[in-house]
């Protein structure tokens, strides 16, 4: 039996070591391959990316938003993996009427690391887990710390920005800048030309995701703010999982373009 408390304060029990996992969360898609779990994984989303042979040969089951529950019900889970903010409730509700669900709730990087604790131990991958996220711990203790006022945005038409209270605004403040997004009760915002000019940025942020920005975008910003544009890999800002292994080698070359 393995039994243990999700992030969502729900206690999930397993008679053994589950054999057909669902993974409904890129991120931790992704971290199940890391683990080691390629035989046991046998659903993903068409958001799961990472890797990309599972992304070629791994049956889909809809969205992150909008899974297919018939293709779901083929597969014959015995574990689902799914995410407060990633999936729709009244999906992850249904769902667990029918299969065991861990659900991950994640703000900052001790979430993060909690989650591939808890992942590892249902997947009977604990070594893993453990090693994995002791070299996380050992990379977060040493980011580069930049400085400067930022916005971050995730959107465009309309324009969005990150908040504070999410695991990106956790990133941005664990490398020592300013959000100017200070609000705790915001999460994602959408943000007008106007407003952007009276916070007045010393950089801002473009995403790759979930709207790929690019170079042509920046010329958009620059009829309104005097900010550094910095186009960033979104997945090394919001993926919570396997992914923050990758996170500070990616940190340390941001930092170059972040004057002291």
């Amino acid at each position: 039996m393995i039994e243990l408390i999700d992030q969502m304060n729900r206690t999930i029990r397993l008679e053994q070591t589950p054999k057909r996992i669902v993974s409904l969360v890129p991120s931790q898609t992704e971290l199940l391959f890391h683990l080691g779990c390629d035989e046991q994984t046998v659903g993903i989303t068409k958001f799961c990316i990472h890797p990309n042979e599972w992304f070629r040969n791994k049956a889909r089951v809809g969205g992150t938003k909008n899974v297919n529950f018939e293709k779901i019900a083929a597969l014959n889970p015995d574990l689902i993996i799914a995410n407060k903010e990633e999936n729709a409730k009244e999906d992850i509700d249904r769902l667990m009427d029918l299969y065991p669900v861990y659900m991950s709730d994640i703000f900052d990087v001790k979430d993060a690391c909690q989650m591939i604790l808890d992942v590892g131990q249902l997947v009977g991958k604990k070594t893993e887990a453990n090693d994995m996220v002791s070299k996380v711990q050992s990379d977060f203790s040493n980011l580069p710390q930049l400085s400067g006022m930022v916005l971050y945005f995730i959107w465009s038409k309309p324009h969005m920005v990150v908040g504070p209270n999410t695991f990106i605004g956790h990133i941005i403040q664990r490398l020592g800048l300013t959000n100017l997004i200070a609000d705790a009760d915001i999460r994602y915002q959408e943000i007008t030309p106007e407003e952007i000019a009276e916070l007045n940025p010393d950089h801002i942020l473009l995403s790759s995701e979930p709207f790929p920005f690019k170079e042509e975008h920046c010329a958009e910003f620059q009829k309104f703010t005097n900010a550094q544009f910095h186009l960033v890999d979104g997945e090394l800002f919001s993926w919570y999982g396997s992914r923050m292994l990758e996170m500070k080698p990616y940190f340390d070359q941001l930092k170059n373009k972040f004057p002291t």
